[in-house]
């Protein structure tokens, strides 16, 4: 059975008088992330290509990924060399993470400066996907 005719049957279940009604926002965006739409425009006023909105944001995305990574880098060295020469640590929980993980403030150490921003910047990317996830829905 083909991935396509197993979600076909699951979406029977979020069709509109099922059960699973009122979650077919939810079957929808996965099916429309694993597979084209099958509704398309039909009027003149559109232009008509085979790209839909979630695969252009996927190629954002993909483009957006050698920036967020010098950014991890940076933002980890930037902090790393500060506190090298003399800044004190912020006393939160992340720092105590970072510790734990045996880290030092090298600032040449890339792993350790990409571990430092990750585990400032991972809660805060968690939070509003899951938000604006939610939203979306």
């Amino acid at each position: 059975m083909s991935l396509r005719s197993t979600l076909d049957q699951i979406g029977k279940k979020f069709e509109k008088g099922a059960p699973l009604e009122k979650y077919y926002p939810l079957y929808e965006a996965l099916d429309t992330i694993l597979y084209t739409p099958g509704e398309r425009t039909r009027t003149a006023s559109h232009v008509r290509d085979g790209l839909d909105l979630k695969r252009m944001m996927i190629t954002v995305v993909v483009a957006m990924l050698p920036a967020v990574a010098m950014a991890f880098y940076n933002t980890g060295y930037q902090s790393a060399l500060a506190i090298s020469q003399g800044a004190a640590p912020l006393d939160n929980w992340q720092e105590a993470l970072y510790q734990l993980l045996g880290f030092g403030y090298d600032p040449g150490n890339i792993l350790a400066n990409v571990v430092n921003c990750a585990i400032y910047f991972i809660p805060i990317f968690a939070v509003t996907a899951f938000v604006g996830g939610n939203i979306e829905v």
